[in-house]
């Protein structure tokens, strides 16, 4: 091998031991994970049961994120850093909300959880020369869908199975449940009427020679409108009595009350995941008001915000607007 060719095979060699090292680097850049910083943003009080979640905030980092984020009705954010950033990178989260004063964080990039205090503008203040408007009695009021049924009567019925005892079955069925007589079968059926349904459904034999009967199915204790019965007689004819009480069930809508608890300025209270109708009755300048509480969860006096628990009841918070105090 002549010492061109020498020369040549090395930088081939080393061409591809560049390409497979960039090869690498791009594998491992693109099977990195995303850094996501989480965190809260809560109101800055010194008394932690106002310190009520903060919702609506702007959460950015610059060039470093992959776009901002906004604090959920909980006052939590999720922020994704490019992929490029990795943990100990400095960066500088901006925190920003119309009522609040901007806040900015120098720190460096990690997996810690933060938790952010913000302080409301001094312009959120009411002027001493004007007074502020009175808000009292708040309560909220809610329906629960739920289910009742007033009795209808009773219903009754009896029925005959006719058949000779002592008769051998033969195999011949229907038989006694040990295989040895020969018996017969026998049914009825009762209608409840259209939107009424059978409760405490009950079949037995009342004349006969009942110790040798025997009701097969008892699907009608389950109810509905249309219940029947089966029944087996392996001696003389038997008589049978079928009884349930009807009644009319109904869907009812029952009126519940909730009254929020206050901290400083905000208000919270939850309601069950059944809650329909919901709205917001308070005493505004001594004046009772009812204030529908729409989707939008708007109020004049108050802004308000809500979240769903995990057992799918709801949170509500609502703070005071400029101008508004609690009596």
């Amino acid at each position: 091998m002549t010492r061109t060719h020498k020369v040549e095979a090395e930088i081939a060699v080393l061409v591809a031991l560049v390409v497979a090292a960039i090869a690498i680097a791009v594998i491992r850049w693109q099977r990195a994970k995303t850094i996501s910083l989480r965190g809260a943003v809560i109101v800055q009080d010194a008394d932690s049961r106002k310190q009520a979640p903060l919702a609506g905030v702007t959460v950015s980092a610059g060039d470093l994120a992959v776009s901002e984020s906004k604090t959920d009705a909980s006052g939590l954010f999720i922020l994704n850093l490019r992929k490029p950033i990795r943990v100990g990178y400095p960066i500088v989260l901006h925190f920003r909300h119309p009522e609040f004063r901007p806040l900015d964080i120098p720190d460096y990039v990690g997996h810690q959880l933060y938790v952010v205090r913000m302080a409301p503008l001094s312009n959120t203040v009411v002027p001493e020369n004007k007074s502020e408007v009175t808000v009292a009695h708040v309560r909220a009021r809610y329906t629960v869908r739920g289910k009742t049924e007033f009795s209808v009567g009773s219903a009754v019925k009896t029925f005959q199975i006719e058949n000779k005892g002592n008769v051998p079955c033969k195999g011949q069925n229907p038989c006694s449940p040990d295989g040895k007589w020969k018996a017969a079968l026998g049914s009825a059926a009762l209608d409840a009427g259209a939107g009424n349904e059978f409760r405490e459904a009950r079949a037995s034999c009342i004349a006969g020679p009942c110790p040798f009967t025997r009701v097969e199915s008892d699907r009608f204790t389950e109810g509905g409108q249309v219940m029947t019965v089966l029944a087996r007689d392996w001696s003389d004819t038997a008589t049978f009595l079928l009884e349930a009480e009807v009644v009319h069930p109904m869907v009812t809508q029952s009126e519940h009350w909730s009254y929020p608890v206050i901290f400083g300025k905000s208000i919270s209270f939850t309601l069950p995941s059944t809650a329909g109708s919901v709205s917001i009755e308070a005493d505004i300048d001594g004046e009772t008001i009812v204030f529908p509480l729409s989707p939008t969860l708007f109020l004049s006096w108050a802004s308000c915000d809500s979240e769903v628990n995990p057992d799918q009841g709801r949170v509500f918070r609502c703070s005071l607007k400029p101008g508004y105090r609690f009596q």
